[in-house]
């Protein structure tokens, strides 16, 4: 990207910013958990599923399995018929119970709070790791591009990227890093509110006219 490109884009990336933390000055992650373990399931259940879904799903899964312990014992084909209704459950049954074994073995029982150890769990990328540090340590090392966050980011012409990791990077480039932890939840609202997935009349989107009239 060139430096003319790049500047373009910082001012676009203000104007964004601006609104959404007037559209939304609250949002905030709405998936259900009462620790840090709980919170790390959610985010893997998350995947291609809908925050409402998973937090119907929790609901009984966190009564069923009420300590790391539960799960480093479970009955994998048990578990896998517990999270069915998320989707990719065979992954994710495998990759939840794995890194329930790895917390349990190697960190103490305790969900690790540094970028590297997040991303050594399976199924475990920069996505849940930067949601995990931030909503249970306060740390901020980049921005959870999710499906929303990939599309709007490119819709909005912040990046030409596909690769959620190069997203990432462009956007950690355009926005302040005080805002990157809201900056994830803003633009989940926006695309629920606002501008979803599915076929509409973009053109009328608030975010659509600020950018198309700079």
């Amino acid at each position: 990207m060139n430096i003319s490109h790049l500047a373009e884009r910082k001012l676009r990336a203000k104007h964004i910013n601006a609104v959404l933390k007037r559209l939304f000055p609250h949002a905030k992650m709405m998936l259900h958990y009462s620790n840090n373990w709980e919170l790390l399931v959610a985010v893997m259940l998350s995947a291609q599923c809908t925050d409402k879904k998973v937090n119907e799903v929790t609901a009984t899964l966190f009564k069923k399995y009420k300590r790391l312990d539960d799960y480093v014992h479970a009955n994998t084909k048990e578990f896998e018929r517990d999270i069915h209704s998320t989707g990719f459950y065979h992954a994710k049954a495998r990759h939840i119970l794995a890194s329930a074994k790895i917390l349990y073995e190697t960190f103490k029982g305790k969900v690790p709070r540094t970028m590297d150890e997040l991303t050594s769990l399976p199924g475990v990328a920069r996505k849940t790791a930067n949601i995990v540090l931030g909503n249970a340590f306060g740390i901020v090392e980049g921005i959870a591009v999710d499906t929303h966050v990939k599309r709007l980011a490119r819709v909005l012409g912040l990046t030409d990227e596909h690769d959620p990791n190069k997203i990432e990077r462009d956007l950690m480039q355009l926005f302040p890093k005080k805002d990157w932890f809201a900056l994830t939840y803003r633009l989940i609202e926006y695309g629920r509110h606002y501008c979803p997935a599915k076929p509409h009349h973009h053109a009328e989107c608030p975010l659509t006219k600020i950018v198309s009239s700079l």
